[in-house]
């Protein structure tokens, strides 16, 4: 009986010291979000801390911490803390979240599938003028996203994509008959390819490994050549920059939270976030550039193709994808991108 007396006391006290601990967070919590005046989520559905996207996320929460002397306290979440890419982004629409550095779905609005257009550009220049503040495709996308009650900042570019393979690759459409790449799972990313001669299978990123490895696919076709180096380099021997599509992230803000920020803050989350994508813009070649060098050490080859070589490519895609986009993008975007199209 003192044994069960004992027992029943300590569990009492561990309860209680739970309790404590607890209220003493609560606290912290309440008063950290009193001293700041306003607290912010900020998350991204890819990257982990420390990954270059994630780095971005940080540097804006910084630069709206500091740019606010303390009023605005930032939490920075990243990839999975909040759930998968499509929960999070459910969450953000529902303003749960506040900024979000996304790579987002078409599900909500088929013309974000913009951002995911074979061949739309196929230069970092071209790229900068499209998507910076003003430009063609940044005016498109802050329309497409103010329906859905968000504001569309710009672009966080990571580079133009390529097509990694084991045992063989292709330089040109011809050659590109017979193998087998993996894409990503949403429109017109398995159409790009097929018809860049290449054989499909939309597969989710968590299998994307296995599938390689156990020859399901022969390679992946999606990104550029950091995730194909930092994920798969040990079933990977070829990377060839075919340039198909243009992989940037966007940063991205709830309508609703903006608009209950003062006009001061909302400037500063804005102009915050076109600072990140400047730096980004300035950077990302240079990033891409050493993944290339560090994939190239690791072993595998790597093929920068030529505009001759890549011509009959971009000519065949946008002859054939392009049409099938205006269902999606409507015709007054198509036509915009025709008109810009080099």
């Amino acid at each position: 009986m003192r044994a069960d007396n004992r027992m029943w006391h300590q569990t009492e006290k561990v309860m209680f010291m739970n309790w404590i601990l607890k209220s003493a967070a609560a606290i912290v919590l309440l008063a950290t979000q009193a001293a700041a005046g306003t607290t912010l989520k900020f998350a991204t559905d890819s990257g982990a801390e420390g990954s270059p996207s994630g780095n971005a996320l940080k540097r804006w929460a910084e630069l709206i911490e500091e740019g606010s002397d303390g009023e605005i306290d930032v939490r920075v979440f990243y990839q999975n803390q909040l759930g998968g890419q499509l929960e999070l982004f459910d969450l953000f629409v529902a303003g749960e979240v506040d900024m979000l550095l996304s790579w987002p779905s078409t599900s909500y609005d088929k013309r974000i599938g913009l951002l995911y257009t074979p061949y739309m550009v196929t230069s970092w220049e071209e790229a900068f003028e499209a998507y910076k503040p003003g430009g063609w495709a940044n005016e498109t996308l802050n329309d497409a996203f103010a329906g859905l009650g968000i504001r569309y900042y710009g672009a966080w570019p990571e580079g133009f994509a390529g097509v990694a393979t084991r045992g063989g690759y292709a330089l040109d459409l011809e050659s590109a008959d017979g193998m087998k790449v993996r894409t990503p799972p949403f429109f017109p990313m398995p159409q790009t390819l097929q018809a860049m001669g290449y054989q499909t299978a939309a597969i989710d990123w968590s299998e994307v490994f296995t599938s390689i490895q156990t020859g399901v696919v022969d390679g992946d076709a999606g990104n550029v050549i950091y995730w194909d180096y930092e994920y798969f380099r040990d079933v990977l021997d070829y990377y060839v920059r075919t340039k198909h599509v243009f992989v940037t992230g966007s940063l991205i803000a709830n309508a609703q939270s903006m608009e209950g920020l003062s006009q001061e803050h909302q400037d500063l989350v804005r102009d915050s976030a076109i600072t990140v994508m400047q730096e980004r813009f300035e950077t990302a070649r240079a990033d891409d550039e050493k993944y290339v060098r560090m994939a190239v050490e690791s072993g595998m080859e790597y093929f920068e193709l030529t505009d001759e070589q890549l011509q009959p490519m971009v000519e065949k895609v946008r002859a054939e994808v392009w049409p099938q986009l205006e269902a999606d993008l409507g015709p007054e975007i198509l036509s915009k991108m025709r008109e810009h199209a080099k």
